[in-house]
């Protein structure tokens, strides 16, 4: 069947919003390697109150209709997006607005199915789109009349207890589906999923540690953080290159990420030395830092969600930093270094203060990973409040105003912080 063309001609009428009306988000999903899979896209209202997912819904909506100012390739790169979608936009012709080989619309359970939506469903799927069921946590009439054309279910495991997610999990795995386990926040709830035979995983029990006494750091890691260490210190240049070239791949995989784009770097660096006289004591430990999450994902041989989340994280509070108090590089390099070194904690599955014991960081830094306190730790605060926007979307706009910045500026920030992380994460593999 032919695709259909966006058409304006659709009785339904969506309110129009500019996109920067609303805060972005995008939450991992991850595969059964705890490999990158996919995003969701979340778009929540800046007004204050309470983030409502309903009353947001037109948000989606006009941003459907504002995809060249969403700038979606900057938001989820070269990965798959997830986004709800309700009644009024299912049936309107916005969605024809973003490509259907980068996108799943997710059906909410609010959905009244009837035959106008099955109907609008099955002409999408015949034209190319992708349809999950969202939030699902009973078997119902309505969802039975759509199973036929969603490819995921998404099971909401915090709703229902072991002996029902177990009997849903098998039922929707003999009707053929792929399931998809969200508000997944412990690692013991990702291993039951597992068990059962999901597919995709959605939560942050990725980014969270599970301290484990007598846990070591792989070779690569206590390389990477003895080099740090001698940085922090103003050890000699020589002895850095000399520590460095102890571990030859660790060596080439730094060689690799100064050259790729994302570094910004005008001409080629071919040696540790020159890389060393070029970038800098700050630059070449900003790179390290990027390293101890990308040996931690080496052996999956695919993109680690902890890598993009740290970078992502690096880079927005660096550019937030800059936007504050422009030309204060110091500041900028203080902001990257808290945001990248925050998800260590789960990354060594260690408590934070015992990295910290190991590093010789400034006590801004220091601060802000134990406390959250000071500029810095606010700016985490905000990035950590827009990554879990529905339990803490109220969060936001108080600490943009006390940071102040703007919701305009917070947006230009957050896809040119999207686009260098996804940029340096594939550089990184």
């Amino acid at each position: 069947m032919p695709a259909l063309a966006p058409d304006f001609s659709s009785e339904t009428v969506i309110p129009m919003h500019r996109a920067r009306d609303f805060f972005l988000a995008r939450q991992p999903i991850l595969n059964r390697d705890q490999n990158l899979f996919a995003y969701e896209l979340l778009f929540r209202s800046a007004e204050a109150g309470p983030a409502n997912v309903t009353n947001d819904l037109a948000a989606t909506a006009s941003v459907i209709a504002h995809a060249s100012e969403l700038g979606l390739e900057n938001v989820i790169g070269s990965s798959l997006a997830f986004i709800n979608i309700d009644a009024a936009v299912l049936m309107s012709d916005v969605i024809h607005f973003l490509p259907r080989h980068k996108l799943v619309f997710e059906i909410l359970e609010t959905v009244e199915v009837t035959d106008e939506v099955i109907a609008r469903v099955r002409e999408l799927v015949y034209a190319g789109y992708s349809f999950a069921l969202d939030d699902v946590v009973a078997d119902s009439d309505s969802l039975q009349k759509l199973l036929p054309l969603v490819d995921i279910v998404k099971i909401d495991i915090n709703e229902m207890n072991s002996q029902r997610l177990e009997h849903l999990s098998r039922q929707f795995k003999l009707a053929g589906k792929t399931l998809l386990a969200e508000k997944v926040e412990r690692v013991e709830q990702f291993q039951h999923c597992l068990d059962l035979g999901f597919d995709y995983f959605q939560g942050y029990y990725f980014a969270r540690p599970i301290v484990l006494s007598g846990k070591k750091l792989s070779p690569s890691q206590v390389a990477i953080m003895r080099l740090m260490t001698q940085l922090l210190s103003e050890a000699d240049l020589a002895d850095i290159e000399r520590s460095i070239k102890q571990d030859a791949s660790l060596g080439l995989t730094l060689l690799r990420l100064v050259n790729a784009p994302s570094a910004g770097i005008p001409q080629r660096i071919d040696s540790l030395s020159q890389a060393l006289q070029i970038l800098g004591r700050q630059q070449v430990q900003r790179w390290l830092q990027i390293l101890l999450y990308a040996e931690s994902g080496k052996s999956r041989g695919a993109t680690s969600p902890l890598l993009v989340l740290a970078t992502t994280r690096g880079k927005l509070l660096e550019l937030m930093a800059e936007e504050i108090r422009p030309g204060d590089r110091n500041m900028a390099n203080i902001a990257f270094t808290v945001g990248i070194l925050s998800l260590t904690d789960a990354l060594f599955d260690m408590p934070m203060e015992d990295i910290l014991k190991q590093l010789s960081v400034v006590d801004e830094v220091r601060n802000a990973l134990l406390f959250r306190s000071g500029i810095y730790g606010d700016m985490l605060k905000l990035v950590e409040c827009i990554e879990q926007i529905n339990t803490s979307g109220p969060m936001v706009a108080p600490l943009l105003e006390r940071l102040q910045l703007s919701i305009d500026q917070l947006y230009a920030l957050q896809l040119a912080a999207f686009e260098w992380s996804d940029t340096v994460s594939h550089s990184a593999n």
